[in-house]
């Protein structure tokens, strides 16, 4: 899978970026995400994300991560299929990483694991996972939870 990464704002060190890109690498593997794939990653500021959340949701506020899928249709969009070699672009996460610092240090977690969480989360949710109802948010966690305690990003662990 090929992840593209964005961190203008230098907010994340050389060590962070490569542990979301291992995460996100991991999580593709074990969902069976085809290899040819394509996902880009982009980490903002607060004042960033609330406009890219006011803008295309609507809500005028900061927030954690934004999943942007590509393979969902809006209204009038016709849907196309891929040529044989075209890869699949699965869409695109955008990270808060103040809001990221600011929740981690709000549950008690290590900035890695919350930043391992985001991505985890903001991914699952461009391959279909959802928590709006109750069964599907079980299920959602317990596999974000697999991932992080592969790479030992555990809750509470500062």
């Amino acid at each position: 899978m090929n992840i593209y990464m964005t961190d203008e704002g230098t907010l994340l060190n050389e060590d962070q970026l490569k542990l979301v890109e291992s995460i996100l690498v991991y999580t593709a593997k074990e969902e069976d995400i085809e290899s040819n794939s394509e996902l880009s990653v982009t980490f903002v500021t607060n004042d960033e994300i609330q406009q890219i959340n006011r803008e295309w949701r609507g809500k005028d506020q900061a927030t954690d991560v934004i999943s942007f899928a590509m393979d969902e249709l809006g209204e009038d969009e016709i849907d196309f299929q891929l040529l044989e070699d075209e890869p699949v672009v699965l869409g695109d996460l955008i990270i808060s990483v103040e809001r990221c610092r600011e929740q981690a240090a709000e549950y008690g977690n290590h900035f890695e694991r919350e930043l391992g969480f985001l991505a985890v989360h903001g991914f699952l949710h461009l391959l279909g996972y959802d928590h709006i109802e109750k069964a599907d948010e079980e299920i959602m966690t317990k596999r974000q939870e697999e991932i992080l305690h592969h790479f030992e990003l555990y809750r509470g662990k500062l």
